[in-house]
């Protein structure tokens, strides 16, 4: 099991699930990058996952942690029913007062 810090570990574990938990664990003006995408602020957060969950079905289990330039770095082995699956992506995350500030997913 990963020591991560907490807003990192409830997005982990509401990944590929829960939307309104996921939102929760993001600043209101937060940012996540993902396929080339930015996606700013709660709500364009919770459509971008909402999107995500209804297009691929997948699960995501965290391998390997590290902080880099004051960035938790976090590896995880994805699979599913997308392409190119499966792959080990890592999740970039800053924080801020304890909940997300930026997410790059790569």
């Amino acid at each position: 099991m990963l020591d991560l810090p907490k807003p990192i570990a409830a997005y982990l574990a509401a990944d590929a699930g829960d939307t309104d938990a996921i939102k929760q664990c993001f600043a209101e003006d937060a940012t996540v990058r993902d396929e080339g995408k930015t996606h700013t602020g709660r709500a364009a957060i919770a459509a971008w996952k909402a999107r995500t969950a209804s297009e691929y079905q997948y699960t995501s289990t965290p391998v390997a942690a590290r902080t880099d330039s004051g960035r938790h770095v976090v590896t995880a082995h994805v699979a599913g029913n997308f392409p190119g699956s499966p792959v080990d992506l890592d999740y970039a995350f800053t924080l801020e007062n304890d909940l997300i500030r930026t997410l790059e997913i790569g």
